[in-house]
């Protein structure tokens, strides 16, 4: 079983992620692979997290070359690619080796990438603003008066990374097999009822 988490920015979802990993007893994914993408590649961490998660116009030209054709790292990487679809197509590796265990895996289009597996319980996790500006000035200690705009940015740049690299609408309910308001049950009671659907579920 893998369990994918696409959020909104300030709805408390990589929290989430996290607390069901540990619930659970499973491996948890979010910036930890871009630690492994870095060693796998030899590329330099800072590089790759300052272009995580934000995408490029140039995925056909990579297709063009035949680079990413099957989005498979196993094939050598074009030099001519920018790092944003170089970090794509490393993590896209990475995501289906890592999914071969149980796991939980935080954004950058896992849901996509895994859209095939049966055993694949996409999530999206969502909250009002007020909730999430909120949550963003607690945990994140964003001044107010640029908790907006933080908001406003990092989501714009979710969607255009998962709408561009996958096929799909971040946010789109029809992507998800749950979408949970987690402003209105708190990080531990949203925990409990993504448990309680994997029960339903059958698979834990």
């Amino acid at each position: 079983m893998v369990v994918t988490i696409a959020r909104q920015f300030g709805s408390g979802g990589r929290k989430i992620g996290k607390k069901l990993a540990d619930r659970l007893g499973i491996a948890f994914y979010d910036k930890k692979l871009i630690t492994i993408a870095a060693k796998e590649s030899g590329m330099d961490p800072d590089v790759l997290k300052a272009v995580d998660e934000k995408a490029t116009n140039s995925l056909l030209y990579a297709l063009s070359l035949g680079a990413a054709a099957t989005f498979d790292t196993t094939v050598n990487i074009e030099p001519q690619l920018p790092m944003n679809d170089k970090l794509f197509l490393i993590q896209h590796d990475i995501i289906k080796k890592v999914s071969a265990e149980p796991c939980v895996i935080v954004g950058r289009c896992s849901d996509y990438i895994l859209r095939n597996r049966k055993d694949c319980v996409k999530l999206f996790i969502y909250a009002d603003y007020e909730d999430r500006k909120k949550y963003a000035m607690e945990v994140y200690r964003i001044p107010e008066d640029k908790v907006k705009n933080a908001i406003n940015r990092t989501d714009k740049s979710r969607e255009n990374y998962y709408n561009y690299y996958a096929e799909g609408v971040w946010g789109d309910p029809s992507n998800y097999d749950l979408c949970i308001n987690s402003g209105k049950l708190g990080v531990d009671k949203t925990v409990e009822l993504i448990i309680s659907y994997l029960r339903q579920r059958g698979l834990v």
